[in-house]
């Protein structure tokens, strides 16, 4: 999550290759909705953004700002803590809205939480909570899908294995791919473009996999 680390951090961790739809030129800002994996992909997705030209901020579970040291670095970074439930549930959306209209990329992961999974293998995302389309109507700005695959391949599973991942992976360096969809607007129901949000995602996701050869990408 700190981008100015990620994009000299992933290249010794991973091979890391991006495409995009055709025509699917990045807008000078907007929401960008990922695919949420591992605990290695924000990074990930931080480095092909950068090499895109943008430095998103990312709205993220406010418990990473009770880390020390982090919180602090996470803050400096611009990055945005989601509070669920309870008063501070909505300065979330007010600080995405600020930036976005500062030219920013926010960088959301609708799923809200990583996927409960003790292999390395892909899947497709899961259910999207409904902030990603209350942002999108609340400013109307566009939502640019992200899939992204390898991450897991950095790291995954239990804490030891996590942590066994990470240390092997500069000698390993898997293969990671991100790929860019098409820009998607506000244009309906809540429910309606969380669904259509998801299919997007869930589209790149699949791209990406089949970049890497998954079997999963295979499956529908």
């Amino acid at each position: 999550m700190l981008s100015r680390l990620a994009n000299h951090l992933v290249p010794a961790v991973g091979r890391l290759t991006l495409t995009a739809d055709d025509g699917a030129d990045l807008p000078p800002a907007g929401i960008v909705a990922a695919n949420h994996t591992s605990l290695a992909d924000p990074g990930v997705v931080l480095a092909a953004l950068r090499r895109l030209g943008a430095r998103p901020v990312i709205m993220a579970t406010a418990g990473l700002w009770r880390v020390p040291l982090l919180g602090r670095a996470l803050t400096r970074e611009g990055h945005i803590p989601v509070h669920r439930g309870g008063p501070r549930a909505s300065q979330a959306l007010d600080l995405a809205q600020e930036a976005l209209e500062q030219g920013r990329h926010i960088l959301i992961y609708a799923e809200g939480c990583l996927p409960d999974r003790r292999d390395a293998a892909e899947a497709a995302p899961g259910a999207f909570r409904s902030g990603l389309a209350r942002l999108a109507q609340r400013t109307g700005a566009p939502v640019i899908p992200l899939g992204q695959a390898g991450a897991r391949r950095v790291t995954s599973g239990s804490a030891v294995k996590q942590l066994a991942g990470l240390a092997t992976a500069p000698v390993r360096r898997p293969r990671l791919h991100i790929h860019v969809g098409s820009p998607i607007r506000f244009d309906t129901d809540g429910t309606e473009f969380t669904g259509r949000a998801h299919l997007a995602v869930t589209a790149a996701w699949r791209t990406a996999a089949t970049h890497l050869g998954e079997p999963a990408a295979l499956a529908t």
